[in-house]
């Protein structure tokens, strides 16, 4: 599994290459994580409502394929895109869905947040307060989009939308929890890919 760090990333242009690799590769393509920044913007997923939107200012919004509602990427967000062949690792998508929330909640654990996951409202929260927002789109047996870790960012942004569709969820960072003791961005980043290439089943 290849593991790229992209650096700050438009949204755009990282939709098209997402989009691209899924509708290029073949069953010996190797699979790949993603792993970057984007500037200031909402991504709308297909079902995504436009009363979600409460106030955009001057970030825009983008209607993207993947599932669910509108949410933030911004600066001081780890976004891990997962670009994985379901079919040749045998996973069903609810099974891929669980297994990159398992790696976030294992991530958390090392800097002693205890996190979990709803079946009911896909992602990773703490206390009830959502950390980590997961969005999937699967094209010939081939999973793309993946998911989004708050680390250390501005979280107003939020209060301009109902994140994931859900009106006064509330949203958190690690540095809100953490304070002083929250890592560095690059820190977490590799902890993260290190947890989620442990977590997701590679064919022999």
């Amino acid at each position: 599994m290849q593991c790229r760090r992209l650096g700050v990333v438009d949204y755009h242009l990282t939709f098209d290459a997402m989009k691209r690799f899924t509708a290029e590769r073949t069953a010996e393509t190797e699979d790949e994580i993603w792993l970057l920044q984007h500037p200031p913007v909402y991504t709308q997923g297909l079902t995504g409502r436009a009363e979600h939107v409460l106030n955009a200012g001057a970030i825009p919004v983008i209607q993207i394929d993947r599932g669910g509602q509108v949410t933030y990427h911004g600066p001081g967000q780890w976004v891990v895109y997962v670009l994985y062949d379901l079919r040749r690792a045998d996973v069903n998508i609810r099974e891929l869905v669980t297994l990159l929330e398992n790696a976030v909640i294992a991530l958390l654990g090392e800097w002693g947040l205890s996190a979990s996951g709803d079946p009911s409202a896909r992602g990773v929260y703490i206390d009830g307060r959502k950390i980590a927002a997961l969005g999937l789109k699967v094209s010939r047996g081939r999973a793309y989009h993946g998911l989004s870790l708050n680390v250390d960012m501005d979280l107003a942004p939020f209060k301009g939308i109902n994140p994931c569709g859900y009106q006064g969820l509330e949203v958190t960072s690690m540095a809100a929890l953490l304070g002083e003791r929250c890592p560095a961005m690059e820190t977490v980043a590799e902890s993260l890919l290190a947890q989620l290439v442990s977590a997701l089943p590679t064919p022999a």
